[in-house]
């Protein structure tokens, strides 16, 4: 069963210098029916205007990760961290027993555009930590990009969940197995893609259960985020 969210269904929020998509229920945003899925709890798609960003603020008992589509996002928070992540890269904080960061438009001139995603951690009272790893970026293929299972190439995360990104190119496609009590979502960041025959638009989201395969088809140039969870 694949269940679309189209992009235009989402929550909205303009505030000026920014501007926010929520694929799921989210601050003032209420959906009973998208209040996550699985462990995923939030997908917003934001648009930073130069200069601009969120203070510093608390997070605790969350897996954080952002994934920077245009622009420089700089990151800061109380263990210490100081940083810039770009596109191509994927960053990941813990926030455990509790953490305060602030994130921030790095240009005084351009927009920024990102993903940030929240998924619940398996346990409790976990200690706070800072990941930030370049993609290894190849063409039409699922790359591991963050896993409860440390590599050299994906950051760690305290959940059950692999999350892959992929760049796919017009006429390819990516096939991919979900085992026995797997789902899957995919978020399409840009470009067109068919899913299982299912024609998705940048912004579209799609909840996947109960398909053992998937056949994702490259319709034009497009990037995206793919979870498989438990």
């Amino acid at each position: 069963m694949i269940q679309l969210r189209k992009s235009q269904d989402r929550g909205h929020a303009q505030h000026g210098w920014l501007d926010s998509y929520h694929t799921f229920s989210f601050a003032e945003y209420y959906e009973p029916a998208f209040m996550g899925f699985r462990d995923l709890r939030v997908i917003n798609e934001d648009i930073i205007e130069a200069a601009q960003g969120f203070g510093k603020h608390p997070h605790h008992d969350m897996e954080i990760i952002t994934y920077v589509v245009e622009g420089q996002l700089e990151h800061k928070d109380s263990m210490g961290t100081g940083s810039i992540i770009r596109p191509g890269e994927i960053q990941a904080m813990s926030a455990g027993t509790g953490v305060q960061h602030s994130e921030f438009n790095h240009s005084n001139t351009e927009r920024l555009h990102l993903l940030q995603i929240w998924i619940l951690p398996e346990k409790k009272g976990i200690s706070p930590s800072y990941q930030q790893k370049t993609i290894a970026k190849v063409d039409n293929q699922l790359i591991l990009i963050a896993s409860a299972h440390p590599t050299d190439q994906a950051i760690t995360i305290h959940q059950d969940v692999n999350l892959y990104s992929a760049y796919l190119s017009p006429k390819h496609e990516i096939r991919h197995d979900l085992q026995k009590n797997r789902h899957g979502w995919l978020q399409l960041i840009t470009g067109e893609i068919e899913l299982n025959g299912n024609k998705l638009l940048a912004g579209d989201g799609a909840a996947i259960s109960e398909e053992s395969s998937l056949v994702i088809k490259g319709m034009s140039q497009a990037e995206f985020l793919f979870f498989d969870l438990k």
